[in-house]
């Protein structure tokens, strides 16, 4: 099926919605003694150790998520960089036991169910400490598996249409998604949270580079095949999420032949099909580089002015470094019924909807926030919807909605407690009409990044919050008719974590 046949999408979308998608089986049941292992493992390749160096550099992860978008310079990562631009991204920050399942790795962001279904790869050119080649990233053991050696950035490149920051870019990360890993709890709904817990480790990512002044870029339009044969990955399995170049470069990467390989490796434990995540991924493939290059054109949000405004409060500084909030950063597990402060919850929303830099928008969030206030110090209990060029909250219904918030959170405790609960709602129709089936990664991406910030500006600001799924009718109709034709595509619930008895 061809990328402008959006009724794929639709087919998708609506038969995984919560409750009653007719993709979802009603029976299935996942224990977490059938968790697969949570990384793909090369048998009989050389690695390349990388050093874990956690030192905090001294810019605070509030300043971190929210300056992204604006570093242009030629820096050229080394080794030592790149260690801690992966670590940080998705390296292995906790060790948690658990009783009857031992102990678990707990990583530098969020995934869906701790399955750790996102894989990362470098291809770079010579780089200080490291040669150039094509490498996968071993969170296990802080190496780099070799896939491939030689510069092979050009195949990135072309793939992507000559993208100019590819095409200068000394290095380039690749994101795929291992599906079996995910599905085997979420079944055919994880295409979804392929790109839900893609875009919190690109959160991580993009603040970690830009601590660093590299400059950086999410590509989300490239040849999936492409990049699936320089990868030697079955598409069917493992496939490219997203594309993220790095630095600026003047070294033009030469012109090589591609060899077929046929590394033995093991993505997933479990051989488990979804045809529906796969026919989803195939219909919003992009075939040749004349089509991604005709894809390519960033779309401009058109927003609804509003009437009434309630002007939101001041930013907070907090300078705790990036590193040590990452680090300390985990999915909150109860949250008390505390209220958070008006210029926590301002803070939070001015630093993570600043949008980020991608061939897609022009740094600007694609979604509508849409938001229930349970405790907010002085902000009235009710719904809102962030009105993020004026600053303000437009009120669209007052009262306690606490009931409301854990009913459309999947009738769960977490969002029930939670100080609020922010939801983040698109038109979906106007996206797959500019975008194609392309589009439904794109604005599922485009939420889980900037809900990815929020995951650490909370943690900065020394509040808890966590990523939850919905019904997805139910909100729409809730936030209507101010919602009216937009599809929810995140939701995340902030608020004070309960402390531990004894307290």
């Amino acid at each position: 099926m061809l990328n402008h046949e959006t009724e794929a999408t639709w087919h998708y979308h609506n038969g995984t919605k919560h409750p009653n998608g007719m993709l979802l089986s009603r029976f299935h049941v996942y224990h977490p003694s059938h968790r697969p292992t949570p990384y793909k493992i090369y048998k009989n390749v050389p690695q390349v150790d990388l050093v874990l160096d956690k030192t905090p550099i001294g810019i605070s992860a509030l300043d971190a998520i929210s300056t992204s978008d604006n570093i242009h310079n030629d820096t050229i990562p080394d080794i030592r960089t790149l260690g801690r631009i992966l670590y940080f991204s998705s390296g292995i920050t906790k060790k948690i036991k658990f009783k009857g399942l031992g102990e678990m790795d707990f990583r530098a962001a969020s995934c869906t169910g701790a399955l750790y279904h996102i894989e990362i790869y470098l291809v770079c050119s010579d780089l200080p400490g490291l040669g150039a080649g094509v490498y996968h990233f071993d969170p296990k053991h802080m190496k780099l598996d070799i896939i491939r050696l030689g510069d092979f950035r050009k195949f990135v490149s072309n793939a992507t249409a000559e993208e100019p920051s590819v095409t200068k870019s000394p290095a380039i990360l690749v994101f795929t998604d291992v599906f079996s890993r995910n599905s085997i709890k979420y079944q055919s709904r994880e295409y979804r949270h392929a790109f839900w817990d893609c875009g919190t480790i690109l959160a991580n990512t993009l603040a970690i580079t830009s601590a660093h002044k590299i400059s950086s870029k999410v590509i989300t339009g490239f040849v999936d095949s492409s990049i699936c044969n320089l990868l030697g990955l079955d598409i069917n399995e493992e496939a490219p999420i997203t594309i993220v170049p790095l630095g600026e470069s003047s070294q033009e990467a030469p012109d090589l032949s591609l060899q077929e390989i046929n590394l033995d490796a093991i993505a997933s434990d479990y051989e488990i099909e979804y045809p529906e995540v796969n026919a989803m991924h195939e219909s919003s493939s992009l075939l040749t580089e004349t089509e991604v290059a005709s894809w390519r054109h960033q779309i401009t949000t058109q927003r609804t002015e509003s009437a009434k405004l309630i002007p939101l409060g001041g930013k907070i500084k907090v300078q705790e470094p990036l590193e040590d909030t990452i680090i300390r950063r985990g999915s909150t597990r109860k949250f008390s019924l505390e209220p958070i402060t008006l210029d926590q919850l301002s803070t939070i929303l001015n630093q993570a909807t600043s949008g980020i830099n991608s061939d897609f928008a022009n740094h600007e969030l694609l979604s509508d926030v849409y938001m229930i206030v349970n405790a907010v110090e002085g902000l009235e209990s009710g719904s809102y919807h962030f009105v993020k060029e004026k600053n303000a909250l437009e009120q669209l219904r007052k009262g306690i909605l606490r009931h409301a918030s854990g009913n459309l959170g999947l009738d769960q405790d977490l969002p029930y407690d939670a100080s609020v609960t922010i939801f983040f709602m698109i038109n979906l129709d106007k996206i797959l009409e500019h975008f194609g089936n392309r589009g439904y990664r794109v604005v599922q991406l485009d939420a889980a990044i900037s809900a990815g910030r929020m995951y650490l500006a909370s943690y900065a600001l020394g509040l808890g919050s966590t990523g939850l799924t919905f019904y997805d009718d139910l909100v729409t109709n809730f936030f209507s008719p101010h919602a009216v034709n937009k599809e929810t595509m995140f939701l995340i619930a902030i608020g004070k974590k309960e402390k531990p008895s004894g307290f």
